[in-house]
């Protein structure tokens, strides 16, 4: 009827949209938007953040004492491990091996100051936002709302003030590719900017949305110490067309906090994504960059709980040299047992590509073997391009040595999905 709509976890306007645009298709009245009564898609609580489940959430604080840098000299990413010690907090942290840490970051005190200097507005200067009441601007800025992302209605507001027929033409739902090869390598306040927009702070503050927790795939396991919780952290920095630094918002507020800081954090479950319960239970993991985070956890998880059943990780990255995250720990884990086979594919290493999913074919017969044998497959990481292209490496080793038609290869898969033997913590 019309042409998909893909969400983040703000999705209330475009979900709204959809949904008009599916009540004209249609011949209908449009229909109440996503976030009234009697709409198909319900709001989610304000207490709830995105990812796994609908569970309210309880936050606590967590004190900074780690913040390592995994990749060496030479690197094109920053990948950090962060630790926050949450022994002294006066709610009780718990968690489990495969869990994900929120993180309530806030925005760049740099970032705030611009915003002000280019919309030319009064940080003192109240505002309403919304679950937070009224508010100084800058301490809405700051706090509240997303001063980073490009939304709809920012784009909106701007090409209303501007007259800009550019802005509009990206606005139409059939220019989702446009729209996204103009918002890459811009913030809001590029736009705001290059635009020369104006508008009141309560029009800005309409125009944006809420600053929420950010979700990270937890790299410890509680056996180890309960009260200390690592993450794994690629940092996004980088420069815009104009040469101004630009951050990632949560990534760049624990790699530039002082340790020690105090850091607002919670648990989100991952009840589908646990290590197996059965000591005898062989496991093989695909995590490739940062997706490597949870299997450090389960790894060290098993280790803890003395299971010896065998466990097989693919880890992949660009270059060895630079980008081996964990190399210590898993030499370590190596060497005890724990890890009975480590497959590593470094793209960058030799001329031709290799991904964790070229691995897995050419150790296809092996791995055709431990999954006959009962074995658990997980998957963590980028779900855009890896995820696809391991979920099809699956299904070319089920052809090639199981002996399956391409059709029952693919039930094949599904069923291992659906006895819980392949999950996937991808993003």
């Amino acid at each position: 009827l019309v042409p998909r709509t893909d969400c983040e976890p703000d999705y209330e306007e475009p979900a709204g949209q959809w949904l008009d645009e599916v009540s004209a298709a249609l011949g209908a009245p449009s229909g109440p938007g996503p976030s009234r009564p009697g709409s198909s898609v319900a709001a989610p609580p304000p207490v709830v953040p995105s990812g796994t489940g609908r569970s309210p959430r309880s936050a606590t604080t967590g004190r900074l004492v780690g913040n390592k840098l995994l990749s060496l000299p030479g690197a094109t990413k920053e990948v950090r491990r962060f630790t926050f010690d949450t022994r002294d907090s006066a709610v009780p942290l718990t968690y489990e091996a495969g869990d994900a840490l929120g993180v309530e970051a806030r925005n760049c005190p740099a970032l705030v100051a611009e915003w002000l200097a280019v919309t030319g507005l009064d940080p003192e200067g109240p505002v309403d936002v919304s679950g937070a009441g009224t508010v100084p601007l800058g301490e809405a800025l700051h706090r509240h709302l997303d001063i980073a992302r490009i939304t709809p209605g920012l784009l909106r507001l701007v090409a209303e003030r501007t007259h800009d027929r550019t802005l509009r033409k990206l606005l139409r739902p059939d220019n989702k590719g446009e729209l996204a090869q103009y918002t890459w390598g811009r913030q809001a306040v590029d736009v705001i900017s290059e635009h020369s927009a104006r508008a009141t702070a309560a029009e800005w503050a309409g125009a944006l949305t809420r600053l929420r927790p950010r979700l990270y795939s937890i790299s410890s396991s509680p056996l180890t110490d309960p009260g200390l919780v690592d993450l794994t952290v690629s940092v996004v920095r980088y420069e815009n067309r104009h040469g101004a630094v630009r951050k990632g918002v949560a990534s760049t507020f624990l790699a530039d906090a002082e340790a020690g800081s105090p850091v607002p954090v919670f648990v989100q479950r991952a009840p589908h994504f646990r290590p197996p319960a059965d000591p005898a239970t062989p496991m093989v993991m695909v995590g490739p960059g940062t997706g490597v985070a949870p299997f450090v956890g389960f790894l060290d998880e098993r280790r803890a709980l003395g299971h010896r059943a065998a466990n097989w990780l693919f880890f992949g990255e660009q270059r060895s040299a630079t980008d081996f995250y964990y190399r210590e720990e898993l030499d370590s884990l190596r060497r005890d047992g724990t890890l009975t086979r480590l497959d590593t594919a470094f793209s960058r290493d030799q001329r031709a590509k290799i991904y964790v999913q070229d691995r897995m074919r050419e150790h296809g017969a092996q791995l055709w073997s431990w999954l006959q044998e009962g074995a658990h497959f997980y998957v963590c990481g980028d779900a855009s391009r890896m995820a696809k292209d391991v979920d099809r490496a699956l299904r070319d080793i089920a052809v090639a040595h199981g002996g399956l038609q391409e059709d029952a290869a693919t039930a094949y898969v599904e069923q291992l999905a659906a006895d819980k033997r392949y999950v996937r913590d991808v993003y």
